[in-house]
């Protein structure tokens, strides 16, 4: 239909910022003012990533029947990330917990950008058009420097963190 590479590659962009920020964190420990400074700095990114991803792509891929049963599993991920993001802002930092909890999380996470660059991206890329993607463009930086500015990074208190 289109070229679509321009809101993909956007998306990647995104997608590489957060695999460093998950990698810088690995690098840290206990409760320092890094890993604080890492953490907050990576919830705000993927609260605002993908808000903006849902109201800018998957918005636009639930109109298009082929796609959405993908973006239907897309959307669900992103709520499991951020629930996972709660609770790991939930979970004292210094203990081994929070480190469990991490790797868990790094893993969820870069597995859910992986199928999304692999596969979700060049699939919905086929059903893509013109006015689709001027839609896409609009949307994508606006809602996410929106989102980002409004993103909680402790929204749960301590004592509701899971065990």
């Amino acid at each position: 239909m289109t070229d679509a590479s321009a809101i993909f590659d956007r998306l990647k962009q995104d997608h590489d910022k957060h695999r460093e920020l998950l990698d810088k964190l690995m690098q840290t420990s206990g409760d320092s003012d890094e890993r604080e400074s890492l953490f907050e700095t990576l919830t705000k990114e993927l609260k605002g990533h993908a808000a903006a991803e849902e109201q800018a792509l998957y918005s636009t891929m639930m109109r298009k029947p082929p796609t959405t049963g993908e973006t239907r599993h897309s959307v669900a991920e992103h709520h499991e990330i951020e629930e996972a993001l709660n609770d790991l802002a939930a979970t004292d930092m210094s203990s081994g917990g929070w480190l469990t909890k991490f790797k868990s999380f790094n893993h969820q996470y870069r597995h859910h950008i992986d199928e999304e660059e692999e596969e979700h991206f060049p699939d919905f890329a086929k059903y893509l058009d013109e006015n689709d993607m001027r839609h896409m463009e609009k949307v994508f930086e606006r809602r996410k420097r929106d989102e980002k500015a409004d993103a909680e990074v402790t929204p749960e208190k301590k004592e509701d963190a899971k065990e």
